[in-house]
């Protein structure tokens, strides 16, 4: 039987006041990855790409015989794309699957509600959501990020509408997730300080079937550009069907998710993909010779080998979720063990972790280790095994 809310919340209550003494571990007892992932709901694009990395992580890692001859064991809860279900998962997996870290929510919307509820019971979380908040040290001195901020994020896409593309009025849209609500309130005053003029500015619910008054009301105001904020791929199918529809010739920029493969299959016509400009990383994106780095080169063997499916994702998300277990891993192995003290401690001096989706370092004091510079801008309709061609204006 799942637990209550008031259950969840006040068994995790009570490990937090404990200060969540665990007992000694045998050395050949399974190091256990707590894992969030939203694998059904209106935010599981995200979630589906990012799991089928993890899970290729954990066998290739208990295949080659482990972390110290200890397996990984990722004890998988689906939060449902509900704050409120991970919450609860966050508190079973902690209270009664006693893990050892907890790698998610992979989505901003559970994670500000969950990644309070782990610093108050002492558990070390590694996760991949972008809303700035959702790392701070002090607040949060057991939570390390290993993807981009908000800040990161947002600054290359209103760079590209603004200094690239040159356009000065632009409509920012979202949905009403706090992901949704987080980035607009993030961007727009960002386009402002560049000197865009926000003509637009809209929170709209993501099963709003008909989203036409809405562009309808951009295309009124002048607006040059469409930047939406949203994980959800039928959400920004639709904004994107609307201005096929209407024969509206202005860029789409903005969230990754604009490129899936998901959001593809949802479009009413190929053609509509053309201008279309989300956000992607250089890791997972070709270079002027059609190229992917080496590293990623590699990897993309190994999902080939393993017959892994890009076709319907992307593959940073894929290559995200195979860099968590291996982060954990590597805390493991050479931080000397499980203890929350010694996997927070020899992540606090990571340097340049060699991940597929990018290298990852971290200080006491700063908990985001994604570069500035890996993140980027693409041409969704490029789309070739999850990743992407470079958006016009970008030197490979």
């Amino acid at each position: 039987m799942s637990l209550t809310r008031r259950q969840a919340l006040k068994s995790a209550a009570a490990v937090a006041a404990s200060g969540f003494a665990k007992p000694a571990i045998a050395a050949n007892e399974p190091i256990r990855v707590g894992y969030l992932p939203a694998l059904t709901g209106p935010s599981s694009s995200t979630g589906i790409g990012i799991t089928r990395g993890a899970e290729l992580a954990v066998k290739e890692i208990n295949d080659a015989g482990g972390v110290n001859g200890r397996m990984i064991e990722l004890v998988t809860r689906d939060t449902q794309s509900d704050p409120t279900k991970a919450v609860n998962a966050a508190a079973e997996l902690v209270n009664q699957q006693h893990v050892d870290v907890i790698f998610g929510p992979l989505n901003s919307g559970e994670s500000l509600a969950v990644v309070p509820q782990l610093a108050r019971m002492k558990m070390p979380q590694m996760h991949p959501c972008w809303v700035d908040s959702l790392t701070d040290p002090k607040k949060y001195p057991m939570c390390f990020r290993d993807a981009p901020t908000n800040q990161q994020i947002g600054g290359a896409a209103n760079r590209y509408v603004v200094k690239v593309l040159n356009k000065k009025k632009v409509a920012v849209i979202s949905d009403t997730t706090g992901y949704g609500t987080a980035s607009v309130n993030a961007y727009v005053p960002m386009l402002k300080s560049m000197g865009a003029e926000v003509v637009y500015q809209g929170n709209i619910d993501a099963a709003n079937p008909d989203l036409k008054p809405e562009l309808l009301r951009m295309q009124s105001a002048g607006a040059e550009a469409i930047m939406p904020w949203s994980v959800n791929a039928g959400f920004l199918s639709r904004i994107i069907n609307t201005r096929g529809d209407m024969g509206w010739d202005v860029p789409i920029v903005g969230q990754t998710t604009l490129g899936s493969g998901q959001t593809q299959a949802l479009l009413e016509n190929a053609e509509y993909w053309a201008k279309v400009y989300p956000n992607n990383f250089r890791s997972c994106c070709f270079d002027a010779h059609g190229k992917l780095p080496e590293r990623t080169t590699a990897f993309v063997e190994r999902l080939q080998k393993a017959k892994i499916d890009m076709g319907d994702t992307l593959l940073w998300w894929i290559a995200l979720g195979y860099d968590g277990p291996r982060m954990v891993a590597d805390a493991v192995k050479n931080g000397g063990g499980t203890k929350p003290e010694e996997l927070v401690a020899y992540w606090n001096h990571l340097k340049n972790f060699p991940g597929v989706y990018g290298d990852i370092s971290f200080t006491p004091d700063q908990h985001n280790g994604y570069p500035d510079d890996e993140v980027v801008m693409c041409k969704a309709n490029s789309l070739k095994g999850g990743a992407f061609n470079l958006a016009p204006g970008y030197s490979a």
